[in-house]
């Protein structure tokens, strides 16, 4: 009888993967804000305007969006240990590289090469998290792995403030490299994939319980292609979109907003901002309680990932409304704090559905495929919403159309992304069922 429970070994390995993907996960998100929180320092050491900004902080995601097909096949096929451990290195030595860049151009290349070096740092945690937990119990992890997402951001701003005031903007873009390469050392010497682990014939079966028979140990670029056969492929690609795109707009344009739209300082802006990315922990974290709670009460595992996307895009979308009219400040930092909270929410969970929606060898490819399309919402916001604001003078019109985008999103989850997994007796010779 298969093993319903992971045996002490494998928690011991669940426990430490989940720690390093929710480390890595943080740096990855304050290297991502360096930009954004020296913002207003960078924009008059180098002479740039809004849209100019706007553009750069661009820069990042499109390289970012870009690399997000190789990178995920590149995974499926080699692992997570070797490619994030490659990916966090690189990065960190971009990051650093932007602390020497003497101009717009040279800085839209030390983005492109952080966007190519952070491509594969979520298709390798929802692989490492789909190898190393059963179907059933993935929400949480994923949900505690995608706080770093949240983390990030929130310790970004007060811990990125002081090191800039202190050291200088570009002395912080090299602190932080330095520190990333340590972290990419960590995990390689850490990690390991299941085949370089001799697992008991109990732990393999706790692994694969309640999931179809494996078909094929790595990706092959047929496997690959055939994804996109797939309605709830489109579904993802499409829903994810507009997840990504609201979340950026705050990622690349919080300080900025309560700078030029509320009137605060950079010293003050530093820790305010920080308060609002705060509360995505906390909808992480109760996405994923509530996706674990819904599969055992009997709910599909899809199903039980989608409904916690629904509800925080859905309510991100309304809370940026309410962010947008409101003419009080106060009340402005407590709508956005509930929509970053609602965005934890959905942001952790899409990435818990594609791990149940995917072939176990496909996951970290369809996982990619599904941040490409995120992505290309989320190196749109940045540009869009820098003419926006240059064009109108304000960020009411930049933030009403992003929650009509999340609204958008939440019934494209709703309506194109099926209550059951992507068949898997397609990729062993059988045509795509129309799912």
């Amino acid at each position: 009888m298969a093993a319903v429970t992971a045996s002490p070994r494998l928690k011991h390995i669940q426990r430490s993967t989940v720690a390093l993907l929710t480390l890595s996960a943080a740096l990855n998100y304050v290297d991502r804000s360096t930009l954004a929180v020296a913002n207003p320092l960078i924009r008059h050491d180098l002479g740039l305007s809004v849209v100019d900004m706007g553009l750069l902080l661009s820069a990042f995601l499109w390289a970012y969006a870009g690399f997000q097909l190789p990178a995920g096949a590149l995974v499926d096929r080699y692992g997570p240990r070797k490619l994030l451990g490659a990916g966090i290195f690189i990065w960190s030595l971009a990051q650093a590289l932007g602390g020497l860049v003497g101009g717009f151009w040279q800085f839209v290349g030390a983005r492109a090469f952080l966007g190519l070096g952070e491509a594969p740092q979520f298709s390798g945690a929802v692989r490492a998290v789909r190898d190393w937990f059963n179907v059933r119990g993935r929400g949480m992890p994923m949900g505690i792995t995608s706080c770093g997402s949240k983390i990030g951001p929130a310790i970004a701003p007060p811990v990125l403030t002081v090191l800039m005031l202190t050291c200088g903007w570009r002395w912080m873009f090299a602190i932080m490299g330095i520190v990333g390469v340590g972290v990419a050392i960590l995990w390689y010497a850490v990690y390991r994939e299941p085949r370089e682990v001799a697992l008991t014939e109990d732990e393999k079966a706790y692994l694969t319980d309640g999931e179809a028979k494996q078909v094929a140990e790595r990706v092959t670029w047929a496997d690959w292609k055939r994804l996109f056969a797939y309605r709830a492929t489109w579904g993802l690609v499409l829903g994810f979109f507009g997840e990504v795109y609201m979340g950026w707009l705050y990622q690349a344009w919080l300080p900025g907003y309560l700078e030029m739209e509320r009137h605060m300082s950079i010293a003050k802006t530093g820790w305010v901002a920080a308060i609002p990315f705060a509360c995505g922990i906390f909808g992480s974290l109760g996405a994923g309680w509530l996706a674990d709670h819904l599969s055992a009460r009997g709910v599909s595992p899809i199903n039980s990932c989608k409904i916690p996307v629904v509800i925080g895009l859905t309510g991100m979308a309304s809370f940026t409304i309410v962010t947008a009219l409101t003419p009080s400040t106060l009340v402005a930092v407590a709508a956005l704090s509930i929509a970053l909270g609602f965005n934890g929410m959905a942001g952790g969970m899409c990435w818990a559905l594609a791990s149940v929606m995917a072939p176990r060898h496909c996951t970290a490819s369809l996982g990619s495929i599904q941040n490409c399309g995120g992505y290309i919402g989320g190196a749109l916001a940045p540009a869009v919403t820098g003419f926006i604001v240059q064009d109108t003078g304000s960020f009411v019109p930049a933030l009403l159309f992003a929650a009509g985008l999340g609204l958008t999103s939440a019934l494209v989850y709703v309506f194109m992304v099926p209550g059951k997994p992507i068949d898997v007796a397609a990729f062993d010779g059988a045509a795509p069922a129309a799912a």
